[in-house]
């Protein structure tokens, strides 16, 4: 009887703990704890990369970044802004791809 009820409340826990598990996990649509905290680094790195080149306003340019792709938008003054803060973007380590949505004014 009592092996029976330790089998039950270890399978419990067991159960419990997968669960808990794949609540962290990510998906296509949401990202898991870890690729939140990777993924604001990220988007930490690029602003700060955009407000260090004195030709770029970054309050101007949003960044998001999601799974490693980060989105740029807003406004630039140039076409040539525009291509600067895409390469910019680019040379952050753990960027996958840059998605922009950024206008020219």
């Amino acid at each position: 009887m009592i092996m029976k009820k330790l089998k039950t409340i270890s399978a419990l826990l067991v159960t419990v703990g997968f669960i808990s598990a794949l609540g962290c996990a990510s998906t296509s649509k949401q990202e898991g704890t870890g690729e939140y905290v990777d993924d604001a680094v990220i988007t930490t790195k690029v602003k700060a990369a955009i407000l260090n080149d004195p030709s770029l306003k970054v309050l101007e340019i949003n960044v998001e970044t999601f799974k490693g792709v980060v989105q740029l938008s807003g406004f630039v003054n140039s076409s040539a802004d525009e291509r600067r803060a895409i390469d910019l973007a680019r040379q952050v380590e753990g960027v996958v791809s840059v998605k922009d949505d950024m206008r020219p004014k």
